[in-house]
């Protein structure tokens, strides 16, 4: 059997990972992933070892088609022809920059494509592009390091902010940073370089400078950012005033001053949310501070506020889905560059929900369709594919597709899935368990207080 013949009976009957391998092929191929190393590293050259072999080796470690770099490595050793020193030697070296990269540019793509499937959602306010925006400093590594093998300490490899558009879930940027300590707003100066009339950006109160917000206003943008006590300096202005009553609570608004280093002072607009249920932290009020027109309600700049949950909702997904925290990898620059190619897993896996939705409705698979099957359902077939069909062949398949043909076969596919077998179990909210001194801890048999009871 011919393998365009094989690859389109793959499509009927296992279409998911057919889905994800197309997208691969197209969004990563060998030449688009070398082509932006070579125009975005400074210090590293390729040599010998491509960088597109690299990447392909991680991809399969954060996707948990293998259990490790390793093991990636050793199921492809005789194919790469270079020692596993070489592999782990470029991986420590990847540079921060060209990790951005490989998020910005496959993002772009994946974005054309999501449009052209008509399968984005619309815009959270009508009119602009909203972008989420929050750090996540990465877990502890294992202690592998000379300078940490007998120190107890739990090394932090370092720490990335991550910017998601709304309209699309896609992370469209990534700023990776090898200071496991730093704070979120050390990288303020490099997003605001990103900053484009027509967006607004979401965040919390960590963001909450007096240079961000009035540098995003100069740019003709605007902000819906949550009020920092002591970062953001200003003055409250006349009354504040209620304005409507929402499911999360009473919504009022007041005027505020900002002050710029130099003197001059700008009006924005300051909402307060008084909660019906205090926050995780123990907050109830919540202050939001925006400039974006009167024309836009108050109520619904506070709705759009709880937006930014929906960037928290990608950090666990990526926990529960991908390896993209690899605790082996203890050079801080190869453990961002697992964690970038893990949000660009990410992202294949929101075009595929994204043809999913365009195929079968929006609502049905927002409420129905679970990411973490459609991830389990790649993962567990994934060395099968390989096993059917070489690289080479996938990679004549699907790699010269323009993002045309990519939105229409993926669209084609999508009719194949059978959304039951990756549906979403919703649980009830689990009781709450007696707090036991675990010093006082005994054994038990199961079985035997089970028979008592």
């Amino acid at each position: 059997m011919l393998c365009s013949e094989l690859i389109e009976r793959l499509r009927k009957e296992a279409p998911v990972p057919v889905m994800a391998r197309a997208t691969l092929e197209k969004i990563l191929s060998d030449d688009r992933v070398n082509q932006i190393f070579s125009e975005s590293a400074i210090s590293q050259k390729d040599g010998e070892l491509l960088f597109s072999t690299v990447v392909d080796l991680m991809l399969a470690t954060v996707t948990r088609v293998q259990p490790s770099l390793h093991a990636a490595y050793q199921s492809r050793a005789e194919e790469i022809n270079v020692s596993v020193r070489s592999i782990y030697n470029k991986v420590k070296g990847v540079e921060s920059q060209v990790t951005r990269h490989l998020v910005t540019e496959t993002s772009s793509d994946m974005l054309e494509v999501l449009r052209q499937m008509h399968a984005t959602h619309a815009p959270l306010f009508p009119g602009y592009r909203t972008k989420i925006i929050d750090g996540n400093h990465l877990a502890r590594t294992e202690r592998r390091l000379g300078a940490l093998r007998n120190a107890n300490v739990a090394p932090r490899p370092g720490h990335t902010l991550v910017v998601l558009d709304q309209e699309s879930d896609l992370v469209i940027d990534a700023f990776p940073n090898v200071d496991g300590f730093s704070q979120e707003r050390s990288q303020l100066p490099a997003v605001l370089a990103t900053v484009e009339a027509g967006d607004i950006w979401i965040a919390d109160r960590n963001f909450c400078t007096t240079e961000f917000l009035s540098i995003i206003a100069d740019r003709g943008a605007g902000f819906v950012i949550r009020q920092h006590s002591k970062t953001l300096r200003h003055e409250l202005i006349g009354e504040r005033k209620w304005v409507a009553e929402t499911a999360t609570g009473h919504v009022y608004e007041q005027s505020i001053h900002i002050e710029r280093d130099n003197g001059e002072v700008w009006i924005a607009r300051r909402i307060t949310i008084e909660l019906n249920q205090t926050t995780r932290n123990g907050d109830s009020v919540v202050h939001i501070v925006t400039n974006l027109p009167d024309s836009i309600q108050a109520d619904a700049i506070a709705d759009g506020y709880l937006k930014r949950w929906t960037i928290e909702t990608m950090f666990c997904q990526l926990e529960a889905t991908l390896r993209n925290e690899v605790n082996t990898l203890a050079f801080p620059q190869a453990a961002l560059f697992g964690f970038g190619l893990a949000l660009v897993a990410y992202n294949i896996m929101n075009l595929i929900q994204g043809a999913l939705r365009a195929s079968h409705g929006h609502q049905k698979v927002e409420e129905e369709v679970s990411m973490y099957y459609l991830a389990d359902e790649i993962q567990g077939t994934w060395r099968g594919l390989e096993l059917l069909i070489n690289k080479q062949s996938w990679a004549d398949e699907f790699g010269a597709m323009s993002n045309t043909q990519l939105a229409r076969f993926l669209l084609v596919a999508a009719k194949s899935v059978n959304l039951r077998r990756f549906q979403k179990h919703k649980r009830k909210p689990k009781k709450p368990l007696k707090q036991m001194n675990k010093k006082s801890r005994v054994t038990v048999s199961t079985y035997r207080e089970l028979a008592a009871e």
